[in-house]
């Protein structure tokens, strides 16, 4: 949110003459071999990485939950229908199934966003699914068929309030994937374009001058790392606080 304030200097200002310097107080993380600043890029990429993240798994949970809902509570012909099209697309590797999306829609940070969006719409379906399935079960939703209450009521108000703490923690744990897919995609070639800054394109920049100016690639290698593993870790704690009977 603050990169434009705590950015000592422009991420795609590019100056020759300070070309491969190494870590130092005027350049935290060194520079690469256009003179840029790599603490620079490294915060700016952060900004892209969580962007593409975060509306990755909206787009992911907006689809998945609502088809998850219907599979689970109306069933049958529904179901079958939903679940076949989940397996056909759970029957792809991720990144596998990001590169067919791309290729279809083209290069770009915003098609890349849209590819991990659907690349994570088929595990909220199924979580989802697999919650209803159990939760329609229960007294207080017979009560409620009972009672005459339409489906699209016992859905919204008995329902997904609670699916809450499961949507929740996955949804954070997706976050951390797709901070992980978009690197992969940008080392590839296919996320953010030159001169754009991103955690995956300045470890593709920085590998041919690996031996020579390690600190290229070093530094949004880590970067990458203790993001998804920041995640990883908070969606532990919120687990356990959403659902202390489950850590017993």
């Amino acid at each position: 949110m603050f990169a434009d304030f705590i950015m000592p200097y422009n991420p795609n200002e590019i100056s020759r003459n300070e070309a491969l310097l190494p870590p130092s107080p005027n350049h935290l993380f060194g520079t690469d071999d256009l003179g840029r600043d790599v603490f620079s890029r490294l915060i700016y990429g952060c900004r892209i990485s969580l962007r593409v993240a975060l509306l990755a798994v909206l787009i992911g949970m907006g689809i998945g939950v609502p088809l998850g809902l219907l599979a689970g509570y109306l069933g049958f012909v529904v179901d079958n229908g939903i679940m076949r099209v989940m397996d056909v697309l759970l029957a792809f590797p991720d990144i596998l199934l990001a590169l067919v999306v791309i290729s279809v829609l083209g290069m770009g940070i915003e098609n890349v966003t849209i590819a991990l969006g659907i690349t994570s719409m088929p595990i909220f379906v199924r979580l989802i699914r697999g919650n209803v399935l159990s939760i329609r079960e229960l007294p207080y939703v017979e009560a409620a068929k009972a009672t005459g209450e339409r489906g699209s009521r016992i859905i919204l108000q008995e329902i997904l309030p609670n699916c809450a703490t499961t949507i929740i923690v996955q949804a954070t744990l997706t976050v951390a994937y797709a901070i992980l897919a978009e690197a992969a995609l940008s080392y590839l070639g296919l996320g953010t374009l030159p001169p754009t800054a991103s955690w995956g394109r300045m470890l593709s920049e920085g590998q041919p001058l690996l031996l020579r100016a390690p600190w290229i690639s070093i530094f949004p290698g880590l970067a990458c790392m203790m993001a998804v593993l920041s995640v990883n870790l908070f969606a532990d704690g919120l687990s356990d606080a959403l659902n202390p009977q489950a850590g017993e």
